[in-house]
């Protein structure tokens, strides 16, 4: 489709994560208030994360210099990348991120989408070969453990699924979660998310594709729940789920989901969300071409969306650039630990 990853492209990717991890402003903060005194500066409320714009994508920005390293360890930017690691995830500082999730009314806090990034830079950091990687790894170790235990306890309170394309998508953060918890053998988070999914996913039918895309999505609602489901799901489940939950995607149907879609405006920070759907849509449906025999017509779906989006994440607006090089990364390597 788009080719491995070449170091040339993987340098581009970390450049831009550099460019937002230590960047404090612009903020957008997602902060509980109970006093006066918890209204503070980026850096304080977010040792670790409080650059790339918001949380969750400096969460992911860590991610991508953590692969970026691990695959490409001799880059020319590579002492960059551990000195920005080297600085942001220390013991004090992720600990401060502890307390900070720990603070009463704070439990939704980045719920699910900045809980499974977390998970996925926890990952990555294990498989790290860098010397470093496991100082890192080991520092992050109570805040993995609070954010897979607290997957394991609002899984089965959680009496609906989140359908939508934007952070809130449970599907997403459930896969990201799988990832996490089939890579490091957590069996309780893993068995959580295979009953829930089959639970909440299960009797899918007929999906609403045809609605797609709202105008600030950066997730399929339908793709990413296929997506899911491709991982949950015994090979011979989900070749008979599928035709059942889109049943016209083997023809190319619907043409809606088929197209990238149409960016307007890329400083506007909710607009460009399209261009990261390009990239979401593209992994997904590779995913789903490579779990069933289905024509031509998905895998090029695929390719179009992946050129497109690949095309966009140095949109030259900090809107766009502070997080699409995840989502580039995430489809070149598949979003796995293995590259």
């Amino acid at each position: 489709m788009s080719g491995p990853l070449k170091p040339l492209l993987a340098s581009k990717f970390a450049g831009l994560a550099l460019a937002g991890v230590g960047r404090e402003w612009p903020h957008a903060y997602q902060l509980l208030a109970r006093r006066p005194a918890d209204v503070r500066q980026p850096r304080e409320l977010h040792p670790a994360f409080f650059g790339c714009y918001d949380w969750h994508s400096s969460v992911h920005g860590h991610w991508t210099l953590a692969r970026v390293l691990r695959l490409f360890p001799g880059l020319p930017c590579a002492a960059h990348i551990r000195r920005a690691l080297d600085g942001n995830l220390t013991v004090g500082h992720l600990a401060a991120e502890l307390a900070y999730l720990e603070s009463p009314g704070r439990g939704s806090f980045e719920r699910p989408y900045g809980w499974g990034w977390l998970l996925a830079l926890a990952a990555e950091l294990r498989e790290g070969r860098d010397p470093s990687a496991r100082q890192w790894s080991r520092a992050m170790r109570p805040l993995e453990r609070h954010i897979a235990e607290s997957f394991c306890r609002y899984l089965p309170r959680l009496p609906y699924p989140v359908r939508s394309g934007v952070h809130s998508n449970t599907a997403f953060g459930m896969t990201l979660a799988l990832d996490y918890a089939r890579g490091t053998g957590h069996r309780r988070l893993e068995a959580a998310i295979v009953s829930r999914s089959r639970d909440f996913f299960g009797a899918d039918a007929d999906a609403p594709a045809a609605w797609e895309p709202g105008g600030e999505d950066f997730l399929s609602p339908s793709l990413t729940e296929a997506d899911l489901m491709s991982r949950v799901l015994t090979p011979g489940e989900f070749r008979r789920w599928l035709p059942r939950f889109l049943p016209g995607l083997g023809a190319g149907e619907p043409r809606a989901l088929m197209k990238p879609p149409r960016v307007y405006d890329r400083r506007d920070p909710r607009q460009v969300h399209l261009d990261g759907l390009c990239l979401s849509r593209a992994w997904a449906l590779q995913r789903i071409a490579s779990a069933m025999p289905l024509n031509g017509r998905v895998r090029t779906a695929a390719d179009r969306h992946a050129r497109a989006g690949l095309a966009r994440v140095s949109s030259g607006d900090y809107a766009g650039e502070h997080w699409l090089a995840s989502f580039a990364l995430f489809l070149l390597t598949s979003g796995t630990g293995s590259s």
